[in-house]
C-alpha cells in the first residue's frame, strides 16, 4: 500500500464501536485514513499503517453452519437468543449450553467413539450442500457489506476438538498417540481437511470471505494437552493442506489456540498459519521475539495498575511501539489485555505507531530498512 503521512487530524473521534463484551466501554473511531479492513489486510503484509487492535477484525459464525449455535457462538445479522444455543453440531453431536461460562460443552455420558478405528463405520458425514447457504448470504448480505471490518469466518471444533467431540478427552489425549489408533485419527483429520476445504469453498462463494479463523484449543491453563512431537505427527501435515488451500484462495489463516501452548508455536509456524493470539498465560513477547517474524502474534505487554496516570498510559503506548513494532514484524495488541486500551493509550498508541509505519514505509523505499 502507497505510504500514506500521519496527519494530526486523523485523532479526531468520528464514531464509537460497541464492545464485544457488554461490560466494558465503546471504542473510539478516529478519522483512519484507510479502512479499518485495509489496515488489517496491509498488516497480514506486513505493511501496517497503524497498530491493529481490536476494532480491525470482525467475527462472523452464522447459525447455518450447525457447530456455531451448538456451540453458542453465532454472530451475524441475526443474533440467537442463548436459550436457543446448543443442540445437534453437523455431526450430529449434541452440546449443551451452559450460561455461566458462555458456551458449550458435548453431552457426558455417551460418546459416539471408544476408539477412533470405529470413525470409518461410526462417523456421519454431513450434506453440506443441504444447508441455506443462499438465504443465509441474503439475510446477512448488508451486515457485511456496511462493515468496513476484516471479517474472519470462524470454523468451529478444528481437529483435536472434533476429536473430543467423538471421543471425550481421555479417550482423544489416548488415541493421539497410541500405536493402534494414531493411523485412523490421521486418516480423520484429512477427511476433516477435505471437509473444511468444500466449508471454506462455501464461505468463498456466498458470503466473500477473506480470511478464517480455525478453532482448535490445545492446552490447560498449565501445559499443553500433547507434546509438540505428537502435534507435529498428528496435526502439522492436514493444517498445512488446510492452510495451503486457504491461501491458494487468497485468503488470511488466523489460528484460535487457547491454553499454555507456546510450545507449539514452531507447529503453527509449521502449518502454516498467519497469525496466533495466545492467551496471558502464554509469554507472548517471548514468542514475538523468537517467531514475530515467522507468525504475526497477538501481544500481551507488561500491564499498568487501574490507578496508573494518563502519563504512565501515555508511556506503556510508546513501550509497545518501541518494542514490538518492528520491520518485517508486526503484531496484533492482544484482545486478552483489552483492558490496557484506555483512551489515552490507544491514542497515543495509534498516533506513535501511524508514525513509526510511516517512518519504516519510508525507509524500505529507499532501501535502508
Amino acid at each position: 500500500m502507497k505510504n500514506i503521512r500521519f496527519e494530526p487530524k486523523e485523532l479526531q473521534v468520528v464514531g464509537e464501536m460497541p464492545s464485544f463484551m457488554p461490560e466494558m466501554p465503546g471504542t473510539p473511531l478516529y478519522d483512519f485514513p484507510v479502512t479499518r479492513r485495509q489496515n488489517y489486510i496491509a498488516t497480514m503484509k506486513k505493511e501496517p499503517i497503524w497498530q491493529v487492535t481490536n476494532i480491525e477484525a470482525g467475527l462472523f459464525t452464522p447459525q447455518v453452519y450447525p457447530d456455531n449455535v451448538a456451540r453458542g457462538f453465532v454472530f451475524e445479522a441475526n443474533m440467537l437468543a442463548p436459550e436457543l444455543f446448543g443442540g445437534k453440531d453437523m455431526f450430529g453431536i449434541e452440546w449443551v449450553y451452559v450460561p455461566v461460562a458462555g458456551g458449550s460443552m458435548v453431552k457426558p455420558g455417551s460418546p459416539l467413539l471408544n476408539d477412533a478405528n470405529e470413525w470409518y463405520s461410526k462417523v456421519v458425514w454431513p450434506d453440506i450442500d443441504s444447508w441455506d447457504w443462499e438465504g443465509s448470504a441474503k439475510s446477512n448480505e448488508e451486515y457485511l457489506k456496511n462493515n468496513d471490518m476484516f471479517m474472519l469466518h470462524w470454523i468451529m471444533n478444528g481437529y483435536f476438538e472434533r476429536l473430543i467431540s467423538f471421543m471425550d478427552f481421555e479417550g482423544a489425549a489416548v488415541a493421539m498417540i497410541d500405536e493402534d489408533q494414531k493411523e485412523a485419527v490421521k486418516e480423520l483429520f484429512e477427511k476433516l481437511t477435505d471437509l473444511y476445504i468444500k466449508i471454506i469453498d462455501k464461505f468463498i462463494k456466498y458470503y466473500h470471505a477473506e480470511g478464517f479463523t480455525v478453532h482448535d484449543d490445545w492446552g490447560s491453563q498449565k501445559d499443553p494437552f500433547f507434546s509438540p512431537a505428537t502435534c507435529k505427527e498428528m496435526l502439522v501435515a492436514p493444517m498445512r493442506r488446510l492452510t495451503d488451500y486457504i491461501h491458494s484462495r487468497g485468503c488470511i489463516a488466523d489460528f484460535h489456540c487457547c491454553g499454555h501452548v507456546e510450545r507449539q508455536v514452531p507447529n503453527m509456524v509449521d502449518a502454516g498459519w498467519d497469525s496466533w493470539s495466545g492467551m496471558l498465560m502464554n509469554d507472548t513477547k517471548e514468542v514475538y521475539e523468537k517467531y514475530g517474524d515467522k507468525i504475526i502474534i497477538g501481544v500481551n505487554p507488561d500491564p499498568f495498575g487501574p490507578d496508573a496516570s494518563e502519563e504512565e498510559q501515555r508511556a506503556a503506548a510508546k513501550d509497545y511501539v518501541g518494542k514490538y513494532c518492528q520491520p518485517g514484524k508486526p503484531s496484533i495488541f492482544n484482545l486478552y489485555s483489552a483492558d490496557m486500551l484506555t483512551p489515552a493509550f490507544r491514542e497515543e498508541l495509534y498516533k506513535l505507531s501511524r508514525i513509526k509505519f510511516q517512518e519504516l514505509a519510508e525507509a524500505s523505499s529507499v532501501g535502508t530498512v
